[in-house]
This record gives structure tokens, C-alpha cells and sequence, in this order.
């Protein structure tokens, strides 16, 4: 009997190797899932490097969900240990490295985001891990190992190493264990699967190599697209502001998605719902409101995702987030501890100053974590919505 795998082809780039590939490889994925007698282990990385993440980043994890349902283990690899460093790839210069503090509090809000796509609760199908478990215990035995496993023409290989070296930008030779890091987190797993971007081939693939050197079955890789951002040009990203937070309102979301532009679409309903495609409303409106109730309803549930429909009918963009005057502030610069009391969010400035270093205050759901936050003008603040803790929020409007 043949399978049908339409829940793994969908919005897969490559699914590598093939048995067409020149290491002679003679198994496919798809044919290791149909024979297989055991759950296989799938692995997904993520380095906590920001406190938030957005609807680009949930596209690997909903994929490892895929798996989870078709009866297999999903390994998600916190990258407690190589956040430290910082993924080199598509990088123009040297990362900044981040403190274990940083690490730690960034690890623990990826989670509660990835909680609503992910099996939290069968047993047997999930394992969170930290590589900090293996690789702050190697020794320098170990580390020499791994770097006999790979030549500086094979690293410089790499995407961005190789224009950085031709622009003379440095590569520090802690970039360079990056990739071999993350390679021994198959190892130290035994993954059968590692799922990423498509800007991560050369990682998986540096996996492949460790787990044959170290006498295991070398993992198939799968890689998924880049999302296109909310402004139809670039990849979605916070510093393009073109981003969808997994942590927003649901009105916010909501908002966001049902503007989405008609050429991403397709797109969109392929890679964050499991929607059937041949199904979809032909008016291209009726999509657009349909992609953005679905993604709410994921991630808030029917009813915040009815409420989010009905107050984008009746409330235009403000929606159902209440509003604050920002001529309630006496005078600009205003510190965000003093924004939050004066906005009702917080009782005095004191709590807002708690709030802030608990990690629990947002602005368009993004945290911050800096006491000493201060806005200049009120048209820094003109429309974008103050959060604190799930349920407390206020959109500043001038």
C-alpha cells in the first residue's frame, strides 16, 4: 500500500539526501517513515538569541507537530549553549554573545510561545533538551574531534563566511565551531529527521557528517521557506517590522493578517494552517479574513478569534484593545515604568519597574526588558499596544 504524505510534502523545499544524490544513498525519507518499526526522532533546533518570536519561525515547528501527529517523537533542542555564540549564517559581521542570564530568560518565552502548535501532553511525544546537557561538559579532546571532521576550505564554504572573507570582514574562529556544535546536538539526540530553513542546509548537512563519523545512522535533512513578510517584498523579520507576533493580541494579529496582500496568500495558507488548498474562497477577501480567524484561532482559540473578526468589522484598526490618550502624560521624555502607571496597566511606577525586570512587559509584542526605557515624542508610541503580563493591555494613540 502506498502512504500518502501530503502532511510531509506540504510546504517542504527538499527533503535531502535523495536516492539520486552521488553518496549512494539508497533510502528515502519517505520510505523510512512507511518501514520504520519505532518512532523516529525529529530534531528541531532553536536558539533563544531574542525574547519573542513571530509566525516565520513557527513554520519548522509546526512541521515538527506534522510529525508528532503522524505518530513520531518531536526532539526540540533549546540551544541554551549555542545561543552563546550565535548562528553565523547570513551574517555580514561577528554576533553579539549573550550572557547565560539572557539565555535563560529568552529560552523559557520561546517555550510558552510554541506551546499552542506543539504535543505538550502525549506521552512518548516530545523531549525538550538543552545542549548545554553536552556540549559544556566537552572536554578539549572532544572539541579537537570535532574540528578534525572539517577543513577551513569546507567552512568557508559557508553562506556569509565567504563574502565576509572576500569584504575582509573578521570571522572569529568561535563562528567557525557554530556549525559543528549544532551537529553534535544530532549526535547527542541520535535524530533520525533535522528540520530547518533553507538557509540552514549546511548545518544540517554538518550533522550528517558528525553522525557518520561517530558510527550513527546519518539523519535525512528537511528544509522549509523563508516567509515572505506582511509587506509582500522581504523576509519577515522585527527589524523590518513586517512580522506578525506569535505573542500579539489576537486583535493585533487578526488586523495584520486580514491585510495580507493577495500574491502571498497562497503562501501563507500553505505554511501556517493545514487548511485544504483546493478549498479555499475564491474571492480573494473572504481569504484573507478566513487565513486571519484561522491563525488566531490556533494560537487564542474560536472564541478570542470571533471576537477578533467582529471588533475588526466594528472598530476599525484599534479593534478590541482599549485605548490610552497619550495627553495624559504630563511632558515628554517619559520613562515606560512612569507609562505604564499613568496608562492604568500598572499601579504605580515601582510595579511598572518590576513588571519590566520580570520580563512580563511588552510593546506590539515585543519585551522589554530595560528598566531605564525612556520615549521621546508621542509619535514614537502613536498606535502601537503596551502590554503587561496575557491579559492587560492599552493601545497609545496620540
Amino acid at each position: 500500500m502506498v502512504q500518502d504524505f501530503a502532511w510531509l510534502r506540504r510546504g517542504t523545499v527538499e527533503i535531502f539526501p535523495q536516492p539520486t544524490d552521488a553518496d549512494n544513498e539508497t533510502e528515502s525519507l519517505e520510505k523510512r517513515l512507511a518501514n520504520t518499526h519505532r518512532p523516529l526522532r525529529v530534531k528541531l533546533g532553536i536558539d533563544p538569541t531574542g525574547a519573542d518570536i513571530h509566525l516565520g519561525h513557527s513554520i519548522p515547528v509546526r512541521k515538527l507537530r506534522a510529525f508528532q501527529d503522524a505518530g513520531h517523537t518531536a526532539v526540540l533542542i533549546i540551544g541554551d549553549f549555542t545561543a552563546r555564540i550565535g548562528d553565523p549564517t547570513g551574517k555580514s559581521e561577528v554576533r553579539r554573545q549573550l550572557t547565560q542570564a539572557n539565555v535563560a530568560q529568552n529560552a523559557q518565552t520561546y517555550l510558552d510561545q510554541v506551546r499552542p502548535i506543539l504535543d505538550f501532553d502525549t506521552p512518548g511525544r516530545l523531549e525538550v533538551r538543552h545542549n548545554s546537557e553536552w556540549l559544556s561538559g566537552l572536554n578539549l579532546g572532544k572539541i579537537l574531534e570535532l574540528l578534525s571532521t572539517m577543513t577551513v576550505g569546507q567552512m568557508l564554504a559557508k553562506e556569509g563566511f565567504a563574502e565576509r572573507y572576500k569584504q575582509e570582514n573578521p570571522i572569529f574562529l568561535h563562528e567557525f565551531l557554530y556549525p559543528l556544535m549544532q551537529g553534535y546536538d544530532s549526535v547527542a539526540v541520535a535524530a533520525d529527521v533535522e528540520l530547518g530553513g533553507t538557509d540552514q542546509k549546511f548545518n544540517i548537512a554538518v550533522g550528517r557528517d558528525l553522525q557518520r563519523h561517530f558510527g550513527q545512522q546519518p539523519q535525512f535533512g528537511l528544509l522549509l521557506p523563508i516567509l515572505i513578510g506582511t509587506d509582500g517584498v522581504q523576509k519577515m523579520s522585527k527589524s523590518l517590522g513586517n512580522y506578525v507576533g506569535l505573542s500579539a493580541h489576537p486583535s493585533d494579529k487578526y488586523q495584520k493578517l486580514q491585510g495580507t496582500a493577495d500574491q502571498l496568500l497562497a503562501q501563507y495558507f500553505e505554511l501556517l494552517t493545514d487548511l485544504p488548498l483546493d478549498k479555499l474562497p475564491e474571492n480573494p477577501r473572504d481569504r484573507q479574513m478566513l487565513l486571519a480567524w484561522e491563525v488566531v484561532r490556533q494560537y487564542h482559540g474560536e472564541l478570542a478569534a470571533n471576537e477578533a473578526k467582529e471588533a475588526a468589522k466594528s472598530g476599525g484598526q484599534e479593534g478590541a484593545v482599549p485605548e490610552f490618550s497619550l495627553a495624559g502624560v504630563s511632558q515628554f521624555p517619559v520613562k515606560l515604568a512612569y507609562l505604564l502607571n499613568v496608562s492604568g496597566l500598572c499601579k504605580s511606577s515601582g510595579e511598572g519597574k518590576r513588571k519590566i525586570q520580570e520580563g512580563g512587559v511588552r510593546l506590539d509584542g515585543d519585551r522589554i526588558s530595560d528598566v531605564d526605557t525612556t520615549f521621546h515624542e508621542p509619535s514614537e508610541l502613536h498606535g502601537r499596544v503596551l502590554q503587561v503580563g496575557k491579559n492587560k493591555f492599552v493601545r497609545l494613540v496620540v
